[in-house]
């Protein structure tokens, strides 16, 4: 470095630039005890110990204190967070399951089936009519027609406003004078019905009718001018 002189209180010290134009500086310690601080003059810095304050005048911060014990929660208040925590999978896993149910089609309950059965080997039976439970996330039994009911008793058992499913077993002759029976599937979904209720049954339609092996006609009815008889006869030959 270079050399350095002393006037007045004031010291003036040349160094020589580096390549990239900065100045390599140490900092030295005043007689009162303060860092000196540097003011650039070009070519050469400037100290000024006179404005310093001494070191005893300097803040001093205390230690940071230890950190806080971890807090520990009381017996009962696990349980209640664990019964909470129990109750939130319950809900989850229900509201899961609502919606399998409602991608794949409800499930069937058991009467249904054995209903049917009667339906189709004893003839026990001129219609079923079916209703999907919501609440029990189910198809059920709705309303059995008895052999001497008419296909007019079916019609008018079926509800303006909700859908239903429906199996009816439709005697008749055939041209060349033979008796035969079919049994159908009614798929009713009236215009008025709520759209959830459309999509529910929609959706749950294909699972319901693999559940009833025996069906030979399938009708999607939407108001009851699409399931009248000249529609089912001509289904039926």
């Amino acid at each position: 470095m270079g050399g350095g002189a002393h006037v007045g209180c004031t010291q003036r010290l040349w160094f020589p630039h580096t390549k990239e134009g900065t100045c390599l500086v140490k900092y030295p310690l005043s007689e009162r005890g303060g860092i000196i601080p540097l003011y650039f003059a070009s070519p050469f810095l400037s100290f000024r110990p006179s404005n310093l304050a001494p070191a005893s005048r300097f803040r001093t911060f205390p230690p940071p204190p230890s950190p806080l014990p971890p807090c520990r929660a009381s017996p009962s208040l696990t349980v209640a967070r664990k019964e909470h925590e129990e109750g939130r999978g319950k809900e989850k896993k229900r509201r899961s399951s609502t919606m399998s149910n409602s991608a794949s089609g409800m499930a069937v309950c058991d009467e249904c089936k054995l209903k049917f059965q009667d339906l189709k080997a004893k003839r026990s039976f001129r219609f079923i009519v079916f209703k999907i439970n919501e609440k029990v996330q189910q198809v059920v039994v709705d309303r059995l027609g008895q052999p001497g009911e008419s296909y007019d008793d079916f019609s008018a058992c079926l509800p303006a406003d909700e859908c239903r499913y429906a199996v009816f077993d439709f005697d008749f002759v055939t041209d060349e004078n033979c008796q035969k029976s079919k049994i159908f599937f009614i798929s009713w979904s009236p215009d008025t019905s709520r759209v959830r209720s459309k999509m529910l049954y929609a959706s749950s339609k294909d699972r319901f009718k693999r559940e009833l092996d025996g069906i030979q006609v399938e009708l999607q009815a939407t108001d009851p001018s699409e399931m009248s008889m000249d529609i089912i006869k001509s289904r039926a030959l």
